[in-house]
């Protein structure tokens, strides 16, 4: 527990590695897929690797954290002797979640709570719960926080490249993002979150080093020069890709100051299938400057 009592939740969906949540005390509330043979906790009971695997032959549907997960969580958090609790959610755009947290945590006795749609997701959720725990073990206060986060948010760009939308279109979850057609001619559409915190294709590459390298090269043109940042990478079944993007984000960027790595949860890997790469950054300035924390 930290001094201040400030305590961190967010969903299954900010892709935040087990070492780090542990690490920051960040309490979790998974999101459920529902297959033919039974409803799974996401990271709990079933593992992305799982989910890859069964997806050729069914797509699982998607659906909120159990309100009693919430519950319970909060409640886990106000037994630990926290006093305040900062949630940062996946995007609205996408999921109800950041509703049923905030309904929740409204009601959650003996705790001021304050709830964040991230309108992004995986590393976008993630960089912002991670760079909230940061600011916390620096003994920021409560309002510092409520000050800085929105900016943060909204500096946090996030890039993905799927193999294909068949997925995305089978869930229905297309959101603001074209058909893209030319299989055959390897065209990887590179996709992110709009202002609205829906999905939307930024950019079609063909082949996918070239997709690699065009995510890495729209993140980098985001940083300022002088910039205080952090950036972020991902996979989704593709393992032995990551080391190739870190590689080239780090060398396209080499002034941050946290990388964070990111494995795709269950649930969006449902939503996007196999094979996919990210790549994300994060500017601290204006967030900063909101909290007046500038030096």
């Amino acid at each position: 527990m930290d001094k201040q009592k400030i305590a961190l939740l967010t969903d299954s969906c900010a892709d935040i590695p087990q070492t780090l949540l542990r690490q920051y005390n960040i309490a979790v509330v998974p999101l459920k897929l529902i297959f033919s043979d039974g409803e799974y906790a996401d990271g709990v009971d079933i593992t992305p690797d799982e989910v890859y695997r069964r997806l050729p032959a069914e797509l699982p549907k998607t659906t909120l954290p159990g309100g009693d997960a919430v519950e319970g969580a909060f409640m886990r958090i106000r037994e630990a002797g926290y006093t305040h609790v900062i949630a940062v959610c996946l995007s609205g755009g996408l999921s109800g979640t950041c509703n049923l947290v905030r309904l929740i945590g409204g009601q959650a006795e003996g705790l001021e709570v304050a709830v964040f749609d991230s309108l992004s997701g995986s590393l976008g959720t993630g960089m912002t719960v991670l760079q909230a725990a940061r600011w916390i073990e620096a003994g920021w206060t409560w309002e510092e926080l409520l000050r800085a986060i929105p900016p943060l948010m909204r500096d946090t760009h996030v890039f993905f490249c799927v193999d294909t939308l068949e997925y995305l279109q089978k869930g229905g979850r297309i959101g603001k993002i074209s058909a893209v057609a030319g299989t055959l001619l390897q065209i990887k559409p590179i996709i992110s979150f709009a202002a609205d915190g829906q999905l939307v294709n930024v950019a079609k590459v063909r082949g996918r080093k070239a997709a690699m390298q065009k995510m890495v090269q729209m993140a980098a043109a985001l940083v300022p020069e002088g910039a205080r940042f952090n950036i972020a990478v991902a996979h989704g079944d593709s393992p032995a890709e990551l080391d190739g993007i870190r590689a080239m984000a780090q060398q396209s960027m080499p002034g941050f100051l946290h990388c964070m790595e990111g494995e795709i949860d269950c649930t969006l890997g449902a939503y996007v299938g196999p094979h996919l790469l990210g790549a994300g950054v994060q500017m601290l300035g204006e967030a900063l400057a909101a909290a007046g924390r500038e030096n």
